[in-house]
This record gives structure tokens, C-alpha cells and sequence, in this order.
């Protein structure tokens, strides 16, 4: 440890005595020893050091008095004044400054040179910065080795705790990742709490990532350090969750299309932690297209933790085991919502339903999709439709029937404005009542029968009768459902 003024008074080879009745902090380090004649010596000290001196120039009251006011002021510990050269004992007026100022002198033999105290405080000081790289050393690998040990972050963190003596909590996305702290106040909610100290994480993501210690704690090396590996680990993270995302977004895209189905696809899924045989729910998140880079690498809250996730179509496709209990649909949705909004998301969740094997996880995929039609930050599952279940077969030509359908309204509209696809969606909606279309649309009804007319006339289906009903309202859901996936 670095030398003291009680330390250096206390060492018999130097045989040091202390004069006057000043004391000063005797525990305090000494950062230097300075030897100067100078009359002022202020611009030369910088805190902190022993000022040795002969006195040769403080022939005067006034210049001895004056010596010592720049010595305190410039912050030094103490003064050690030489005997038997220029002056036999410390003049009374330089005494009497110093006790004055409470600033400790102390007497130094004509046999001790100025160089043994010198050479004892630089040896402690070297000693003192050896032992700090030692411990900063041991501190590096204590702390790679919790991290690579197996225990990850929360070792980590748990042994950067300890070197500090604080707590130390991180957060990514606006979420706590980890925190040595049990309870959840405040400072720990969002990261900004007074009495903790921010320090940003680079990660290369927009990630708002920080790493926060409860104050007061002392700052050294160590937490720069930690930085750094937190850092690194995350970034390693994200990578590694991109990749399986590359490669659980293929093997849902294949399990969805239908083209891997029987044994095949329960392995697979199971060696890409699905179960097959328990009931598993899908949730698709979508984010507007400069967002969407984030998808790949996003960390899921704890809630998710042992699902799978992948990216399909841009979109990031979620696996959860149903825990097959009231609400849990909505539980999920919503505590993945405000997460996303939270890490500063605009994204829209869509919940599919709950079934085993993976026929049920498609089913649950196209209830998921199609639930994201309905634009809301979080749209839960309806019960499966008929649309679900043939946007689940690949080898049905949705697309075909939707252009075949619908081109010659959309055509028509883009050339006179005559609006005949709101109306054809108003009547669908209305359940074929001509008087709640001409309301909704404020038209005479006249109007509404003869653009239902014209509709007929363009696409060779009635609207009023059920089997051409069916057709143009499937026709209708496939082409929202390719709005929603264009978006």
C-alpha cells in the first residue's frame, strides 16, 4: 500500500521528528516527495506530496511565513525541514505558520539525506502500482473465467459486484437483463433510477444497452474492464441468436408449406426444441421495414425463455409451449408487446392458437398472420377459420383466385374511381344488406344495387349468392393478407 505521513515518522532509519503541534491527516497518501529552495515553490507541487527543504532561502519571518502559506496551498501533506545546514532548528515564524495552518513539519537530522526519504515513499509507490496491476490482473481473469466458466453474464456480473462492494444491474432493449439486487425499485425499473451510475455497453445494435452500479462505489480499471466483456459477450450473443434464427426461420418456412410433414418434421422440431407432441402457440411479430433489421438478433424477455424463434418472411416467428392455463394467450402477447414498445419498437403482434403436431403449429402460424391483418399492437387469436385452414395448404392457388376475382374491380376502380371493391367489402361485412351498405357509405340505395351489378358484370360472381359469396370473401382475405405481409 502507498506510504503515509505516520508511516514515514514511524520508519527508526530515518530518525524523523515531528515539530509543532500540527497533525494534519497522517493517514492520507503521499504521492511524492518534493526537495526545493525555491522562495515559491506553488507552480512546481500538485497535491498530495512531502515539500523537503534547507530554508536556505527563507532568511526572513516574512519569507518563511510566506514559503509555507504556498506550500499548503498547493496541497501538500507535510514539510520536512533540514537541520544543521542552513538553520540549527525550524525558525518560530515558519512554525508558527504551519501550526497555524494545521500543516505537520517535521524535523530531518543532518544525517538522514534527502534521498532515503525520497527513495522509501518511490518504493512504496512502485510497490503500491505493482500490488494494483497484480489485483487488476487477477481481477481480468477471475472475471473471464466467470464468464467463459459456464456461468455466463450473471457470473460475471456477480463477481464485478463483489470487487466494487455494489450492486450492479444490466439493461438491453429497455429490459433488466440481470441484476445481483432481489427486489425491482425503481432504480433497477428502467435503468435511470438516482443513486445509480450509467455506463453505456457497445454492442454495435441500437440497443440502448447499459450496465448500472449502485452508488457510492469506487471506480477502477476493473469496471472498464467488465465493459469490455460485456461488450464482447453480447455482441457474440446476437450473432449466435441471428444464426439460429437463419436456421429455425427455414424449418418452419418448410413445416408451414407443407413441404416437411410426418417424422421427419417431429424431428427436426424436436431438435430444434419444439415439441411436436405438447401444444405449442406461434406469435409473429412485424415492425415497419427500417426496424426490421433488429428482428435477427432481438433478445426475447424471460417469459420466452426455452421457445424457439426464427425469422420467416421478415417477420420474427415465435414458438412457445402453451402452458395451457386461463389468459395465457394474452399474457404472452401482451408482456412481448410492451417489450417491444419498450425497446423503442413499432411493432404489431399477432397470436395464433394453441395446438400439438405440426400441422397445429401451422394452423397456429396462419391464425398468427392472419390475426396481424387487424393492425392493432396486439391482436389475439380468433377461433380457426376456414381461411386459416386453407392459407395452411400451399397447394391451394389463394393467390390465383384472389387476382382472378378481384383485378377487374381494382382495374375498374383505378379508371373511373367507381369504387366497387369498398362496396363489395362494405356488403361482405354487412351480411348482404343493401340499407347498411348505402348507410356505411352514404349512398342511395339504388347506387349500392347497381354497383352490386356491376360487380356481377366484371367478374362473373354474385355477391348475393352464397357459393360466389364465399369466393369473393376468401378472395378478400387473401389479398389483406398479402396487403399485410407487402407492409
Amino acid at each position: 500500500m502507498a506510504v503515509t505521513l505516520a508511516n514515514l515518522l514511524a520508519t527508526p532509519s530515518l530518525r524523523l521528528q515531528l515539530a509543532g503541534t500540527a497533525t494534519g491527516h497522517p493517514d492520507d497518501p503521499i504521492t511524492w516527495v518534493a526537495s526545493t529552495e525555491l522562495e515559491d515553490p506553488l507552480p512546481f507541487l500538485s497535491g498530495g506530496e512531502v515539500v523537503l527543504t534547507t530554508g536556505l532561502r527563507q532568511k526572513t519571518a516574512a519569507a518563511q511565513r510566506r514559503f509555507v502559506h504556498r506550500v499548503h496551498e498547493a496541497g501538500a501533506v507535510a514539510i520536512g525541514f533540514a537541520l544543521g545546514l542552513t538553520h540549527q532548528r525550524v525558525p518560530p515564524a515558519f512554525l508558527a505558520e504551519a501550526d497555524a495552518l494545521d500543516l505537520p513539519v517535521f524535523e530531518v537530522p543532518y544525517e538522514t539525506p534527502f534521498v532515503a526519504i525520497s527513495r522509501m515513499v518511490a518504493d512504496a509507490i512502485s510497490a503500491d502500482h505493482y500490488g494494483k496491476l497484480e489485483r487488476l490482473l487477477r481481477d481480468h481473469q477471475a472475471l473471464a473465467g466467470a464468464l467463459l466458466g459456464g456461468g455466463g453474464l450473471p457470473a460475471l456480473l456477480r463477481s464485478l459486484a463483489a470487487m466494487v462492494g455494489t450492486n450492479v444491474a444490466l439493461f438491453q432493449y429497455g429490459a433488466r437483463i440481470f441484476s445481483t439486487r432481489g427486489d425491482s425499485g425503481s432504480a433497477e425499473g428502467d435503468g435511470t433510477g438516482g443513486g445509480w451510475k450509467q455506463l453505456p455497453i457497445a454492442t454495435g445494435l441500437k440497443d440502448r444497452c447499459t450496465l448500472a452500479l449502485a452508488e457510492p462505489y469506487e471506480h477502477n480499471a476493473i469496471v472498464d474492464y467488465a465493459q469490455s466483456l460485456i461488450s464482447v459477450e453480447l455482441s457474440n450473443q446476437a450473432q449466435r441468436r441471428a444464426g439460429e434464427r437463419r436456421a429455425v426461420g427455414q424449418l418452419l418456412q418448410d413445416v408451414i408449406r407443407g413441404t416437411l410433414q410426418g417424422p421427419d418434421a417431429v424431428l427436426r422440431l424436436t431438435n430444434a426444441g419444439i415439441d411436436p407432441g405438447r401444444r405449442q402457440r406461434v406469435l409473429l411479430v412485424q415492425t415497419p421495414g427500417g426496424q426490421r433489421r433488429a428482428l435477427p438478433s432481438l433478445p426475447l424477455p424471460a417469459a420466452f425463455d426455452g421457445g424457439a424463434s426464427g425469422v420467416l418472411d421478415e417477420r420474427l416467428v415465435i414458438v412457445v409451449q402453451d402452458p395451457e392455463t386461463g389468459g395465457s394467450a394474452e399474457r404472452l402477447g401482451q408482456e412481448l408487446s410492451s417489450y417491444l414498445r419498450d425497446a423503442g419498437l413499432s411493432a404489431t403482434v399477432g397470436v395464433g392458437g394453441s395446438y400439438a403436431q405440426p400441422n397445429g403449429l401451422r394452423w397456429s402460424y396462419f391464425e398468427a398472420k392472419e390475426a396481424l391483418t387487424r393492425g392493432g399492437r396486439l391482436n389475439l387469436p380468433e377461433r380457426l377459420s376456414l381461411t386459416s385452414l386453407l392459407l395452411a395448404s400451399e397447394d391451394v392457388p389463394l393467390a390465383d383466385l384472389a387476382a382472378e376475382a378481384l383485378q377487374p374491380l381494382e382495374a375498374f376502380d383505378a379508371a373511373h374511381g367507381a369504387q366497387l371493391l369498398p362496396t363489395l367489402e362494405a356488403y361482405l361485412d354487412l351480411n348482404g344488406s343493401v340499407a347498411a351498405v348505402a348507410s356505411a357509405m352514404d349512398l342511395h340505395r339504388n347506387s349500392v344495387r347497381y354497383r352490386l351489378a356491376q360487380i356481377v358484370e366484371l367478374t362473373g360472381y354474385d355477391p348475393a349468392v352464397t357459393a360466389d359469396r364465399v369466393h369473393l370473401w376468401l378472395a378478400l382475405a387473401v389479398r389483406r393478407m398479402g396487403s399485410a405481409a407487402g407492409s
